[in-house]
């Protein structure tokens, strides 16, 4: 069983409409390529907090709701599912999340993730944080969502592994290289795939890009498509060890009975200063 998955690396704007326009354009050429689900980057469909938008008052949210709408109709038409970033307005004077919705292939709004670790900016200055992991299914494959600053929180991505995800969708702003290598790290100790979404502003960072669960760069975004179209293959020999054995092991072993049963009662072992 495998799935056809799109992450994408558009540039991100303050124009709602432009940004609906964006996705759709991009879901399409994503159809021709047999992608079942697309990813966007951080605040693409509002705009972005501190890039685009300095103050909520800014957006139109009219807009934002209307092509929220196109693009779920699109899902539906195209039979694809979409990972749309976008700020979620909540009723005022509460700050919007800062979100990810997940549009079916039904073209039904399923679920959102809500970003819960914010910066220090975002807190103070722009979102309200959400509280819980969320999860769903395509064809057989389970994914999880993840928005930019919580890559450096390991107890997340360590969570989601617990919730049983194949692919992790990562959707960002980021500001430095090493954001990559943290985004690998984590595909590779969790044993699952990774999709890291970023907007073309980020291209003198990096690309948009999907990483194997053995942590390989496995393709990024084209600067002419502004995709990058990978299939995710649990029977792909390349990734035997990563899901068949490293997983597993590391399951068990984060469980302990493998080492409890074998705890030995011997002086030399209590006493930590003897030589």
């Amino acid at each position: 069983m495998t799935l056809r998955i799109a992450t994408t690396q558009p540039a991100g704007s303050a124009d709602a409409r432009e940004n609906g326009r964006k996705a759709r354009e991009l879901m399409r050429h994503a159809a021709a390529a047999d992608v079942r689900l697309i990813q966007f980057p951080e605040g693409f469909l509002s705009g972005y907090a501190k890039e685009q938008i300095a103050d909520w008052s800014d957006v139109d949210w009219t807009a934002v709701r209307d092509e929220l709408r196109g693009v779920a109709e699109l899902a539906a038409e195209l039979g694809m599912w979409v990972v749309l970033g976008s700020a979620h307005p909540l009723t005022p004077p509460h700050r919007p999340h800062n979100s990810l919705y997940v549009i079916s292939d039904q073209g039904r709004l399923v679920d959102r993730y809500d970003k819960r670790f914010c910066s220090n900016t975002e807190i103070t200055g722009f979102y309200s944080p959400g509280f819980a992991p969320v999860v769903f299914d395509v064809d057989g494959y389970r994914f999880g969502c993840a928005i930019c600053v919580e890559v450096n929180f390991p107890q997340l991505f360590a969570e989601y592994e617990h919730l049983g995800v194949d692919c992790l969708l990562l959707s960002a702003w980021p500001v430095d290289r090493v954001f990559f290598l943290k985004a690998q790290a984590h595909a590779a100790i969790n044993s699952y795939w990774l999709s890291l979404s970023v907007p073309a502003q980020s291209a003198d960072l990096m690309s948009s890009a999907v990483i194997g669960p053995d942590g390989s760069h496995l393709a990024s975004a084209d600067a002419a498509t502004e995709l990058a179209v990978v299939t995710l293959d649990r029977g792909a020999p390349e990734f035997h060890m990563a899901l068949d054995l490293a997983r597993p092991w590391r399951a068990a072993a984060a469980q302990g009975d493998i080492y409890r049963s074998r705890r030995v009662e011997d002086p030399r072992s209590a006493d930590r200063t003897c030589i």
